[in-house]
């Protein structure tokens, strides 16, 4: 199989505007039940981590979903230490909207070797948190300040010099367990403007806001904290997107 064979689903549903669904799983509050749920939903990826892991055993989750499930299975990493061979591939983060080098660079520095060595498909994300009302756990473990939601140009534009960095991926990001989700004109504005997969997370708590970022643009829609409350929420949301 190719090295890139999570890019190539991915940009592949991108060029034929077939959003797809991501199940952002915390190790710290992982959950069996909603594993064996999605397998008979149309879920594309499980995503997991966590921007502070304090109980969870990452490599446990991810040695549990690989031999209960066939949906590819994505780090979404806090840091360094959470990389895991056992994945299928790994959102490679980089928070374009905060100024913190660690989050920029530093941390990306220390995981090179680590993916080298262990072989992981690397997917290069420009990851834009977008401020809403609530401070999110990347806002407080990054000590970074979201982009404000009323700053559509700076959102855009920052998208736009993600995109000409060379990064593969946008990811909007409203922040975990975020009361309001990205913007619909953010999503719309941005989508117009970049020529890669859009990442719509946080704050995506029923249906509607799913289908709302699915019309406006996003490529994959990410929900994680709203399942944790009520994992019977994946059958509703199933059935906005195809396999």
């Amino acid at each position: 199989m190719p090295l890139n064979k999570i890019y190539h689903k991915i940009i592949s549903a991108h060029k034929k505007n077939s959003a797809q669904l991501a199940v952002l799983i915390d190790p710290d509050k992982f959950n069996p039940e909603l594993i064996k749920l999605a397998n008979s939903c149309n879920v594309h990826y499980f995503f997991v981590g966590g921007s502070s892991l304090t109980n969870g055993n990452i490599e446990m989750v991810l040695t549990y979903i690989k031999k209960h499930s066939k949906i590819p299975v994505i780090i979404f990493p806090g840091d360094e230490k959470q990389l895991s061979a056992k994945a299928d591939a790994v959102l490679f983060l980089s928070l374009l909207s905060g100024r913190n080098p660690d989050y920029l660079i530093g941390k990306q520095v220390l995981a090179a070797p680590l993916f080298k060595k262990k072989k992981l498909e690397c997917i290069p994300t420009a990851y834009i948190l977008i401020g809403g009302n609530k401070k999110s756990t990347t806002q407080r473990v990054t000590k970074t300040k979201p982009l404000n939601e009323k700053n559509i140009s700076l959102i855009v534009n920052t998208a736009i010099a993600g995109e000409l960095l060379g990064f593969k991926t946008i990811y909007l990001e409203a922040g975990s367990g975020a009361k309001t989700n990205i913007n619909s004109k953010i999503i719309k504005q941005v989508k117009k403007n970049i020529n890669i997969p859009l990442l719509i997370g946080g704050g995506i708590d029923t249906p509607q806001k799913a289908a709302q970022a699915i019309k406006s643009g996003a490529d994959i829609v990410v929900v994680g904290n709203a399942l944790e409350k009520d994992i019977y929420l994946i059958k509703k949301l199933s059935s906005l997107f195809k396999m």
